[in-house]
């Protein structure tokens, strides 16, 4: 196993110079990262069809766009971010002033997964760059093209003492597990990301935790069911249902199912052809393995559409399994595929009861015109994020902190959310020497009486 011990050494004396820390020299560098992601989209373009076969399209709304969106929304709230924020003092602290200064780690390690393999290691990177750290990139082996161009494009921006990204397989996320870094931020699959926690605890390491799970999808009687369906199929089958927050299962009111049905075979022939297989820039599964898991999914329940597959393509076409219930094999795991199980339901509660007995997900969906019904969904089901009429969406807003609830994760990252967590929150109290308070001190006469006057 390779040792990664001069790289962290390196890094932590150059965070140490203070270098990072400078604004001048965080905004430079996004700036610097912005420039080579433009100069390099073609070369992405290529990557991403290579690895998984993604279309133009797809590529820059997933993986560059949204990436560029986060540099230009850090760049222009950055100056503010860092600044300390002044905070109210208690009665008690009176003659004192209180502040929170954001403090950055020192070096963090970020790995990344193969789905969205540019942007699920940039977004990260742009939060500790804002933030002042140092960093190390482990992105995926199982899509090498782009893990390669990403080497390639930090090692000519930044020295190898700032930021450097560091290939390989399993071996590699072992070696640079067992160092000592500052924080460790995974994205990945729930048994990954409980190896990541346990190789953090042994030296205390603060971790975010991007995970997954079944993302439950509830539509309900008073929806607009032909625009759910257009949604719903978009957010399922964009990347070949590879998301970690697409809709994994659906719940469909049984007075609207057959129509739901239709619509959405409708809907998603728009957006892929009938046959989906044979459309070039249809998105293929990853690897082999994944693909042959997939596949032995597709006897559960009855096939509604869909069901076709490629071999030698790693291509399975948009998939709609009925007449599903939870002790059927696709509702064990997450899919993490073009697969769409339906189950039927009468009545909310249900649907409640059902997704409660099953770990915390990462995302929910809910279609409903109806406030009510909205608000009940929203207080009764602990999830990391969701859509109320949409899918996925939620993931693209700088505003709105994205991450996971128990098993589906732990702390939130984009915009803001990015700069706090790669930040230490260090809290400072300023103390006046113009007077001093004597009812603190134990010698006080009748102290402890003018204590409890004072703090009542």
């Amino acid at each position: 196993m390779e040792n990664y011990d001069s790289l962290i050494l390196k890094q932590k004396a150059f965070f140490r110079s203070g270098a990072t820390k400078e604004l001048s020299y965080r905004i430079q560098a996004l700036e610097k990262l912005r420039e080579a992601i433009r100069k390099n989209e073609q070369s992405l373009f290529h990557t991403l069809k290579e690895d998984l076969n993604k279309a133009e399209f797809e590529a820059y709304a997933t993986e560059i766009g949204v990436v560029l969106e986060e540099i230009r929304f850090t760049l222009k709230h950055i100056n503010d971010w860092v600044k300390p924020e002044k905070v109210k003092t208690p009665v008690s602290h009176i003659g004192s002033t209180s502040y929170i200064y954001s403090d950055p780690y020192g070096v963090v390690l970020i790995i990344a997964p193969w789905n969205y393999p540019f942007q699920l290691a940039i977004a990260p990177l742009i939060g500790a760059i804002a933030a002042g750290n140092c960093a190390i990139l482990k992105p995926s082996e199982l899509t090498p093209k782009t893990s390669e161009l990403l080497r390639k494009m930090i090692t000519d921006l930044f020295p190898e003492e700032y930021i450097t990204v560091v290939e390989g397989g399993v071996e590699a996320s072992q070696a640079l597990l067992a160092e000592d870094v500052d924080y460790i931020f995974f994205t990945g699959s729930v048994p990954v990301g409980k190896v990541i926690m346990e190789a953090a605890a042994k030296n205390l390491t603060p971790v975010t935790l991007e995970l997954g799970g079944k993302s439950p999808c509830i539509v309900h009687h008073d929806a607009n069911v032909k625009l759910a369906a257009k949604r719903i199929a978009w957010g399922k089958f964009i990347n070949a249902g590879q998301t970690c927050v697409a809709p994994d299962y659906l719940y469909v009111h049984e007075s609207i199912r057959d129509e739901f049905l239709q619509d959405f075979q409708l809907a998603t022939h728009e957006l892929y052809g009938a046959k989906a297989i044979e459309n070039p820039e249809y998105t293929r599964i990853v690897s082999k393995r994944h693909f042959d898991r997939l596949l032995t999914f597709l006897n559960n329940g009855d096939m509604f559409m869909g069901g076709g597959s490629n071999e030698e393509t790693l291509t399975i076409e948009p998939t709609v399994l009925t007449e599903i219930t939870w002790k059927d094999p696709i509702m064990q795991d997450e899919i993490f595929g073009p697969i769409l199980p339906v189950l039927p339901y009468r009545e909310l509660s249900d649907v409640i009861d059902g997704i409660h007995k099953h770990p915390n997900p990462l995302a929910l969906y809910l279609f409903s015109e109806n406030e009510s019904i909205q608000q009940e969904v929203l207080h009764q089901i602990s999830f990391g994020g969701g859509c109320i009429n949409d899918t996925v969406y939620h993931l693209a807003s700088p505003y709105l902190p994205f991450g996971g609830v128990g098993s589906s994760g732990i702390g939130a990252y984009h915009g803001k959310g990015s700069f706090d967590t790669f930040s230490h929150r260090k809290s400072v109290l300023k103390q006046t020497t113009k007077f001093d308070l004597p009812f603190r001190y134990p010698n006080v006469k009748d102290g402890l009486k003018k204590l409890k006057w004072f703090l009542k």
